[in-house]
């Protein structure tokens, strides 16, 4: 069995904090082969229910703005069906029409195009600061300006505009909210710091910046840091995802396109890429999360058999000794008969009875062969 067969996910769990569009991530990965935990780290306020949305709205359709710029499909669209709810549908997309309606990409172009307007412009990057550009070369002094947000700051974008000479109305067209059921957010916290997760997928800066949140009022944002920062790979769909981790001097991998797709892609690549590789009797081990491929082959490996190997990982070929590796074992006690067993279910695992070595009175070890490019111990 190879990669392909398995998926280049298999083995390793991923985090997933996102509310919206979870579903359609977690199945991504999922087909991959990961294992999922989804802890969602916000909410979403119901637009209908936003009265700032509809304080924003109100203004507009009382004195449209020279220039809109929509940034996402989904926020443009639900702005259109909320105004159309309050009973003001008509009169903003008269007052929309009136404007030079910029569109971040072709899928916020594809929602214009489908409330019956039609776009000014739309950057072949899909990014907001080729947006900003332009209107900045084009000139905002004594320019009113909307800007749909998507439920996260656009660092510096109105600052720019206001101090170019633009007035910038917001349009907030969804909030996020905490989550009404923390649970599931506090067992993903509880993985990552237990390094169970692998990777943590983000695809927006208030999600980042809700988990960092929480971690806080747990008393656990320190070893939080620490674990993102060293352990658990983290990726972000974007640099403004990217934001409340950079902050914290928090590595972020990140796709070249800014959707999930390629934020899945970055996944496949990098995660298999930090797995351990070792030349053990003959065989080619690669250690993963939750599993190890042996010549290919995906085995999967309970939590202390996993611990046992890393530990014998560690220090490949060389003898550990039974009580470093009964204090390895999640839980153990003080009886080193614990190691025996949990060897004897890692040797059943593996499939391979001889890729760990017993070694009378001593320990057990690795049957590497260091002619095979083994690191020596140091």
């Amino acid at each position: 069995m190879d990669q392909h067969a398995h998926g280049p996910l298999a083995g390793f769990t991923v985090g997933v904090t996102a509310a919206r569009r979870a579903d359609e991530l977690v199945a991504l990965l999922r087909r991959r082969g990961a294992a999922v935990v989804h802890g969602p780290a916000l909410r979403i306020v119901p637009l209908a229910d936003d009265t700032e949305l509809l304080a924003a709205t109100r203004e507009i359709i009382a004195a449209a703005p020279d220039t809109v710029v929509a940034t996402t499909a989904i926020g443009f669209r639900g702005w259109i069906e909320a105004a159309e709810g309050w009973g003001h549908g008509t009169a903003l997309l008269d007052a929309l029409r009136g404007t030079s309606l910029l569109a971040r990409g072709p899928k916020v172009k594809g929602a214009v195009r489908a409330a019956g307007l039609t776009e000014t412009w739309s950057p072949s990057s899909e990014s907001m600061a080729e947006v900003l550009d332009r209107l900045l070369a084009e000139g905002v002094a004594g320019r009113r300006v909307a800007v749909q947000l998507h439920g996260e700051p656009l660092p510096g974008f109105a600052e720019a505009l206001t101090a170019a000479g633009a007035t910038v109305l917001a349009v907030p067209v969804y909030r996020w909210m905490p989550p009404e059921d923390p649970a599931p957010l506090d067992r993903l916290l509880d993985a990552v710091l237990a390094r169970t997760v692998d990777a943590l997928a983000f695809t927006s800066a208030p999600a980042a910046a809700s988990l960092l949140a929480r971690a806080t009022g747990r008393g656990l944002r320190e070893e939080t840091v620490a674990a993102l920062r060293r352990d658990v790979l983290v990726a972000g769909v974007g640099p403004v995802t990217a934001l409340p981790l950079l902050a914290e001097e928090i590595p972020v991998h990140q796709p070249e396109r800014f959707r999930l797709g390629p934020l899945v892609q970055v996944l496949c690549t990098e995660l298999p890429a930090r797995a351990r590789v070792l030349p053990v009797a003959g065989h080619r081990v690669e250690l993963r999360g939750h599993a190890v491929l042996v010549d290919g082959a995906l085995r999967p490996v309970p939590p202390a058999g996993m611990a046992l190997l890393r530990a014998l990982a560690r220090r490949p070929g060389w003898v550990v000794p039974r009580a470093e590796l009964l204090r390895a074992l999640p839980g153990a006690g003080r009886d080193e008969h614990a190691v025996e067993t949990a060897v004897a279910r890692l040797r059943t695992a593996l499939g391979t009875p001889h890729l760990v070595q017993t070694v009378v009175k001593r320990g057990y070890r690795l049957s590497v062969d260091p002619r095979a490019g083994a690191p020596a111990a140091p």
